[in-house]
């Protein structure tokens, strides 16, 4: 989902010489892979997005393949950058590598502060070994690598399954399943009263894209739109997109997580960069590209 909104905004600001592979294509936790992709290749500045993400349920599930895929992924793109001279690379973290019982909203640096959200963990614990890897090589090498924080993500080419999703791609589909199946109530996992700060992909891309061609720092650095919402709030907001009338049914038995995680956005601001769409306007593109993906065929109800 990210990889492809880098490209459309590269594309966009009229950059042609843009290489990338998908990861059926190119699996980056195999060290040979990664080591001919770049002798073949010869990258010069490397956007690394490329991760293995899900929702509360999956993070949860799936632990030992969220720590042990994302380790791989980043110490092999990183370490290959190193050695094939690549001029500069951005590393994308996430908001997750915050203290659970941290002050809000997160500033950079209470990075390391306290103990993690436990359903989580490997994948924070993933995610700051690569930033902590970015600089180390910057320290010891000289390597301009810089680390970016994005809040919650969600857009084209997002992941719509159900027991694998975020919770934005997930009550997309759950609210336009309802709709067409004359349902009168949508399931919520949780209480709904956690907050949730979530950017459109586009969005996250255009300030990866502003970063890497302004940003230097050895420090790490917050993406996000400097607002939150409580889950209800943003279940509202999808369920007027999609136009369904329906009550909400909470389901207290899947876990809230942690209660709120606003990362402070004040140090991106001061570069003069400002995000694009509110949180409605970047549900409408979402749900657009569900749409063609429902008619195609991708998911049934």
């Amino acid at each position: 989902m990210v990889g492809s909104a880098i490209w459309r905004n590269l594309e966009s600001k009229g950059y042609t010489n843009i290489i990338g592979k998908s990861s059926k294509e190119l699996d980056l936790r195999t060290q040979k892979s990664v080591i001919d992709y770049f002798e073949e290749e010869k990258p010069e500045f490397v956007f690394l997005a490329a991760a293995k993400v899900g929702g509360i349920l999956a993070n949860d599930t799936y632990r030992a393949e969220f720590i042990y895929d994302n380790l791989q992924i980043q110490n092999n793109v990183i370490h290959q950058s190193y050695v094939h001279g690549v001029k500069k690379l951005l590393f994308l973290g996430s908001s997750c590598i915050y203290p659970r019982d941290c002050p809000q909203p997160m500033k950079e640096e209470y990075l390391l502060t306290g103990s993690l959200e436990p359903t989580n963990e490997p994948y924070a614990i993933a995610k700051i070994a690569g930033i902590k890897m970015c600089q180390a090589y910057r320290r010891q090498y000289g390597c301009d690598y810089i680390s970016a924080m994005p809040n919650n993500l969600y857009g084209p080419g997002d992941n719509f399954d159900l027991e694998s999703s975020h919770v934005v791609p997930a009550l997309i589909r759950k609210f336009h399943e309802a709709k067409h199946q004359a349902q009168s109530t949508v399931e919520i996992w949780g209480t709904g009263k956690p907050k949730r700060e979530f950017m459109l992909s586009d969005d996250c891309s255009d300030a990866m894209l502003f970063l890497m061609e302004n940003y230097k720092d050895l420090d790490i650095i917050n993406i996000g739109l400097g607002y939150d919402m409580p889950i209800t709030e943003i279940a509202r907001v999808i369920r007027d997109v999609v136009d369904v009338d329906v009550e909400f049914n909470y389901n207290i038995n899947f876990p809230d997580g942690i209660y709120r995680k606003l990362l402070n956005t004040s140090k991106l601001e001061s570069t003069g960069w400002k995000v694009k769409h509110s949180f409605k306007d970047g549900i409408k593109i979402a749900y657009a590209d569900f749409l063609v993906k429902f008619e195609r065929g991708d998911y049934e109800y």
